[in-house]
C-alpha cells in the first residue's frame, strides 16, 4: 500500500524525493494509518483545489485497500 501512495503521489510533485509515507499499527477498529510527508512547496500540489486531489488520493487507496480487505486513511501532513 506504500508503494502505491508513493507512486500517486510522486507523479503530483516537483520533488519526488522527498516523499515519506509511514504507516501505523492497526487501531482498535482495525484501520491503518499511513502518514504521507511532501516538502512544504509540493502541499499544495497535493491536497489540489478545495481538496481534490487529497479527496481523489484517499478514494483510490481506500478501494485499493478494499480489494485486500484492509481498512485504511490516509494523512496527508
Amino acid at each position: 500500500m506504500e508503494e502505491l501512495l508513493i507512486a500517486i503521489v510522486s507523479g503530483l510533485v516537483e520533488k519526488p524525493d522527498e516523499i515519506k509515507v509511514t504507516a501505523d499499527e492497526k487501531n482498535e477498529d482495525g484501520i491503518t494509518v499511513y502518514h504521507l510527508h511532501v516538502s512544504e512547496e509540493d502541499m499544495g500540489r497535493v491536497i489540489g483545489r478545495q481538496g481534490r486531489i487529497a479527496k481523489a488520493i484517499r478514494t483510490v487507496m481506500r478501494a485499493a485497500a478494499a480489494r485486500n480487505d484492509e481498512k485504511i486513511q490516509v494523512e496527508i501532513e
